[in-house]
């Protein structure tokens, strides 16, 4: 009997390229990117531009590089950055706010991750002798930490221009700002047109093997060309991985609510198992996650036995496991990861072990 397929729920960066984007690899035509000679790669850049209508975009290895170029030309040493206490800029880069930019962050909990101005107004600090100045308030949409949630428009829109009528620049984690187009039936273009900087992944949800652009004006763009550069971003025949993301750009946003569709689908399914506690309400683009408490079974060890039967969700702490749809995992494979969690928190297969 063939074992059967991998599903692998743990990240939507875990998916494998397309055969199209393959045979794109292939074919790209390449230069040298640092001195700005890399046809594909330049493509890339104004396909990106266009579509966020913007001046400028930047192809960057990663997220997080993209993230921390754009707080390093927003700020200065000992300033301070706003942001939600579940970002990715807080969580998952490092510090690098401090390490790479000198300055510190200055975290505020909202409910659902979703910050307001209210929130952010009575945290912003400013120039005086005695604490660090805010300088920066960052946004992330959606809201990685926090299920996959997404900003209202009017709600980003309101923080932005309040921010700049303060004097303050706001840069956007849109990691997933696609997820939230589809979500919304806004474009991109919409969603992110106040910020002063945008970042976009197309190795999550898009389906590219690798990378990301940050987006803005001519002159925002240029100054983050040099921060790339310190970071050791300066890539030289990188148009290969361009002439994958360009197919990632163009096709998967397409799709993405097939993903939202199955992760609807996996919390409804996840709601009627015992034990098991998640509001299916909550969930509105392709991130979920849901308790375990109630089974008996700490998520470790939940999530190790899902592993042993060829299931992949990670843990988040003792009691919560994540899970994430994407191109690679279809409305079969979610059935048969529900399939395989139900046998191990029924309580017959709980009290046998």
């Amino acid at each position: 009997m063939m074992p059967a397929a991998l599903v692998d729920l743990r990240s939507d960066t875990v998916t494998k390229p397309s055969e199209s984007m393959r045979q794109a690899i292939y074919n790209a035509v390449v230069g040298d990117d640092v001195y700005r000679e890399d046809p594909t790669i330049n493509r890339l850049q104004e396909r990106a531009a266009e579509i966020f209508e913007r001046e400028a975009a930047l192809f960057v290895v990663s997220g997080t590089m993209g993230n921390q170029t754009a707080i390093k030309v927003l700020t200065h040493h000992g300033q301070e950055v706003i942001c939600e206490e579940r970002s990715h800029i807080y969580n998952f880069e490092m510090g690098m706010v401090a390490a790479f930019s000198g300055a510190v962050t200055r975290t505020i909990h909202a409910e659902d991750g979703i910050l307001t101005w209210d929130l952010i107004n009575s945290h912003i600090r400013r120039r005086n002798d005695h604490r660090a100045r805010t300088s920066l308030i960052e946004l992330e949409n959606t809201s990685n930490l926090a299920g996959g949630s997404v900003y209202p428009l009017a709600t980003s829109d309101d923080i932005v221009d309040r921010a700049h009528a303060a004097g303050l620049p706001v840069h956007l984690d849109g990691a997933r700002i696609f997820n939230a187009s589809v979500a919304l039936g806004k474009t991109v273009a919409q969603l992110t047109r106040k910020f002063d900087s945008v970042m976009f992944c197309l190795s999550k949800g898009l389906g590219a093997p690798v990378g990301s652009l940050l987006a803005g004006s001519k002159e925002f763009i240029e100054e983050a060309r040099i921060v790339r550069k310190m970071l050791g971003g300066g890539m030289r025949q990188a148009g290969v991985l361009a002439a994958a993301g360009l197919i990632a750009l163009e096709e998967g946003p397409k799709r993405l609510h097939l993903d939202h569709a199955n992760a609807a689908f996996l919390a409804r399914e996840l709601a009627q198992i015992p034990g098991i506690s998640i509001d299916p309400a909550k969930v509105v683009t392709n991130i979920l996650f849901f308790e375990v408490i109630g089974t008996g079974l700490s998520a470790p060890e939940i999530s190790r036995r899902l592993a042993a039967e060829g299931v992949l969700a990670n843990s988040t702490d003792a009691t919560v496991i994540r899970m994430v749809t994407h191109l690679d995992v279809d409305r079969a494979g979610c059935e048969r990861a529900l399939k395989v969690l139900r046998e191990i928190v029924s309580p017959r297969k709980s009290l046998a072990s």
